[in-house]
């Protein structure tokens, strides 16, 4: 597969189907930056256009940045700040490089910058979750140790503007595609609570029933995994490994990730019916997930893939 990766990602014009194909599976660490730029549509497949787009988009976000705190703080919409500044430290908390001021610094340069380009939807809770991935690979490309012991406070500026503008651009292109779920009143995350319910009543009706008798409502629980992408859930290296197939799949943040959440719920069948309503909401919000590895999650996007080939194609089952 290494062998596979490089062939590809050295050709002149990459085939993102075959590149899709062969992420799907999971994406080699020191590919992982290249791939997901590929995939998200920011880097060009045409091998030629890379340097100079690369240049131009990062200097645009810089441009952005500058100006937008040109006069520090105090120059910034301050609601709007006041909410970001607040949110980025309860971002990733398990995570130690997402405590370092620095980088706090630089989320909120990224999502600010985003939340006045897009003011439209505006900054809601969950955006500054969807950023770190992409800030976390992108940055650990540029270190030759592991990004939770190295010191961050050295690495240079330069880096730091780079993977600013990468991630805003990512996010950017992330968000453009389930844009609806960070808008005002954020519909399109309730209909994806409603579609999960109405699939585990197809799929589980012993749990489903279990969860109507206890009065428990889908949106208590699921809002925040569809909000959030799971990551609340789960450690950052198996968000990462989720965000391989996620990116590998059409439609990979929305509706695939509808079935990862219907899989993750239907896992812990057996405990939950065991439960009353307040041991319900107790287990869904602390799941045991600390232990998992690489390959739980794997099972649980095989998992997914099932349903998918099974019922997306007959959406009367879920809608």
């Amino acid at each position: 597969r290494i062998e596979q990766f490089e062939e590809l990602l050295n050709s002149p014009n990459i085939d993102l189907a075959k590149l899709r194909q062969l992420s799907w599976l999971g994406i080699p660490k020191k590919f992982r930056p290249m791939v997901w730029q590929l995939l998200m549509g920011y880097l060009p497949r045409n091998q030629d256009r890379r340097e100079v787009t690369l240049a131009r988009k990062r200097k645009d976000f810089a441009d952005t940045a500058n100006q937008a705190f040109s006069k520090g703080v105090a120059g910034l919409d301050y609601t709007l700040y006041h909410q970001i500044h607040i949110d980025i430290p309860r971002t990733n908390p398990s995570c130690s490089i997402y405590q370092n001021k620095k980088i706090q610094k630089s989320l909120e340069r990224i999502l600010y910058c985003w939340a006045i380009r897009h003011p439209a939807s505006g900054y809601v809770q969950g955006i500054n979750d969807l950023v770190t991935p992409f800030y976390y690979v992108f940055l650990s490309s540029y270190l030759d140790s592991d990004l939770e012991t190295y010191d961050i406070d050295s690495i240079s500026d330069d880096i730091f503007e780079a993977v600013e503008a990468d991630s805003f651009w990512c996010l950017t292109n992330l968000l453009d595609g389930i844009q609806d779920s960070y808008t005002y009143n954020q519909p399109g995350i309730h209909r994806q609570v409603q579609k999960l319910e109405e699939f585990i009543k197809r799929v589980d009706l012993k749990l489903y029933n279990h969860l109507k008798k206890e009065d428990v409502q889908f949106i208590q629980f699921a809002f925040r995994w569809m909000n959030c992408l799971l990551m609340r859930e789960l450690k950052l290296e198996h968000t990462i490994r989720m965000w391989d197939t996620y990116q590998s799949e059409p439609e990979g943040f929305s509706e695939f990730h509808l079935y990862v959440c219907a899989a993750f719920l239907v896992k812990w069948s057996k405990q939950l019916l065991e439960m009353d309503f307040q041991d319900i909401m107790i287990f869904l919000q602390n799941l045991p997930t600390e232990d998992w590895t690489e390959k739980d999650i794997e099972i649980l996007l095989s998992e997914a893939y099932m349903w998918k080939i099974q019922f997306h194609d007959s959406p009367s089952h879920i809608s």
